[in-house]
């Protein structure tokens, strides 16, 4: 089983007991063994530290699933990327269009999608959130409401 994540960009730190807690329900109760997540803004840092260190105690796999191909050699070469993975076909994206194409990416491959979202003005993970539950996955709020 597969799950993926998609909250905003600023997110307190608050959240994080409730985040594990329901990533650790997903791995012992749900099966769930290999997660994706992006790379933007304090949700996904979240989710990327607790992935981490999650699997060091269980059999899962994360992914860091990143919408443009690394820049400058030099900053390449500093950061490790061996938990990365660009999505089939994201080369032929614009690169405007990049978050979107590999947000969508992650919600066809996933089974659960677990969300952060306190408001939908503007917000891109209003957005995914809707289309994931359009697509039928099992959606997870985390938000207090």
């Amino acid at each position: 089983m597969t799950c993926t994540f998609f909250g905003h960009r600023y997110v307190p730190k608050e959240i994080e007991p409730t985040l594990r807690s329901t990533l650790i329900d997903l791995i012992e109760n749900l099966g769930v063994d290999l997660f994706y997540v992006g790379n933007h803004g304090e949700f996904d840092a979240m989710v990327r530290r607790m992935m981490r260190e999650l699997s060091a105690k269980y059999p899962i796999t994360y992914r860091v699933v990143l919408a443009y191909m690394p820049g400058k050699k030099d900053v390449f070469d500093a950061v490790d990327y061996s938990d990365t993975v660009l999505p089939e076909g994201i080369e032929t994206v614009p690169k405007r269009f990049a978050i979107n194409y590999r947000n969508r990416w992650m919600i066809e491959q996933s089974d659960f999608v677990v969300t952060y979202v306190v408001h939908d003005a503007g917000s891109g993970a209003a957005q995914f959130k809707k289309q994931a539950e359009r697509k039928g996955k099992s959606v997870i709020e985390l938000s207090p409401d």
